[in-house]
């Protein structure tokens, strides 16, 4: 639904003008059959060209997520995004925002929150804040986005993952408990 809203709203406007001049050599002319080689060298001519531009960006993001990632004890997350507060989804989604990792990086953690009681819906806020609005990856969308679609992408994303993991929070000990 907020895809469908944001592809209505034209926001081209707010993306950084290099992206919409970004050629790909010998793509104006499909005609030109063109060999493995030299589709291997162009795609390759690409990634550095894209690299080039973006490796401060992609530099200081993992550097502040490598380094806010060991920092955070397991007592202090689970004190404040416990069962019983209830601000547990919106902290949880906030303390996710300055780490960086993939799914499969923070499950472990996800584990051990779970193992002291956090409930399912802040757990997998968690997960996807990390993984959807981690402060690094911004600092990369600022290389090709402007400030305001980068807040509207935020905005967008942080009311979904708010709503699943509020959601789920509410249902989880209805629909768990009729399981069990």
């Amino acid at each position: 639904m907020a895809g469908l809203l944001l592809g209505r709203m034209n926001l081209e406007r707010w993306v950084e003008p290099f992206v919409f001049e970004t050629h790909v050599a010998h793509a104006a002319d499909p005609s030109k059959g063109l060999t493995w080689a030299e589709r291997f060298r162009i795609g390759w001519d690409e990634v550095v060209d894209i690299l080039r531009r973006i490796w401060p960006f992609l530099l200081v993001g993992i550097g502040l997520g490598a380094a806010i990632h060991g920092w955070l004890p397991e007592a202090f997350f689970a004190r404040w995004a416990g069962p019983d507060q209830p601000l547990a989804v919106p902290f949880a989604v906030l303390l996710g925002v300055p780490l960086y990792a993939n799914v499969a990086g923070v499950l472990p953690l996800i584990e051990a929150l779970h193992a002291k009681g956090l409930a399912i819906g802040t757990l997998l806020a968690f997960m996807m804040a990390v993984v959807a609005l981690s402060l690094p990856e911004t600092i990369l969308l600022r290389r090709v986005l402007k400030p305001r679609l980068i807040a509207l992408f935020i905005a967008v994303v942080a009311s979904g993952i708010l709503l699943l993991g509020l959601g789920l929070n509410a249902l989880a000990p209805t629909i768990l408990g009729g399981l069990a």
